[in-house]
């Protein structure tokens, strides 16, 4: 399996839970996450199967499932720590891949629009007044403008694939500390891995 394959079977087929650390002790300076060294060893260490004080009603969830579960609950802190490793889990429990808005382009539109019996017009607003000469008299008109936004943002767009980087900078963790950990029984982590980038094009895409 690839490292997203084998989180959405544990995950969603084998419906793992995220054990995550204990609070932080502000007087022991402890933060979140701890290493997967640690987990792997604690594990190896108790040689049975973990299930941290909860019960499923004689389900039965597979060991490597709870192995991988473990392994996404000791995400370092430079990753995120438990705020991705919630991340990763809930995108895997819903067979999701984070949304890097594919093809999007901001483009240039009204901040609003209304209808009426013509069609839709953008929203104008007054933005000052000129004296003009019409049929012979001075007249106050307003001047009028429409403004408009982009849509989607620029920002919106970097967020959303600043967001992707950061889930597949966690599956790389992952993927690489099943491999190095080999606590893994029955499944095998691939080599293989989302494209890290998957909004620049290829040079197959290029030379279309």
């Amino acid at each position: 399996m690839t490292v997203q394959q084998a989180l959405e079977w544990a995950f969603r087929t084998e419906c793992a839970q995220l054990e995550l650390p204990e609070p932080p002790d502000p007087e022991r300076g402890q933060g979140f996450g701890f290493g997967l060294e640690y987990v792997l060893m604690q594990r190896a260490a108790l040689g049975c199967q973990i299930d941290g004080g909860r019960y499923k009603m004689g389900d039965y969830t597979h060991e490597d499932a709870e192995v991988i579960a473990a392994t996404v609950a000791g995400m370092p802190d430079d990753l995120g720590g438990k705020r991705t490793a919630i991340r990763v889990a809930e995108l895997a429990r819903a067979g999701l891949t984070p949304d890097w808005m594919p093809g999007a382009v901001p483009r240039c539109v009204p901040v609003d629009m209304k209808r009426n019996r013509y069609g839709d017009r953008a929203v104008t607003e007054v933005v000052g007044t000129e004296r003009v000469l019409s049929r012979g008299k001075w007249r106050t008109v307003e001047v009028r403008a429409c403004p408009v936004t982009y849509s989607p943002h620029p920002e919106q767009i970097e967020a959303a694939r600043r967001a992707y980087g950061e889930w597949w900078k966690a599956l790389e963790w992952i993927q690489q500390g099943l491999q190095v950990g080999e606590m893994l029984r029955e499944i095998v982590v691939a080599e293989e891995m989302p494209r890290a980038t998957p909004w620049v094009p290829t040079p197959e895409q290029d030379s279309r």
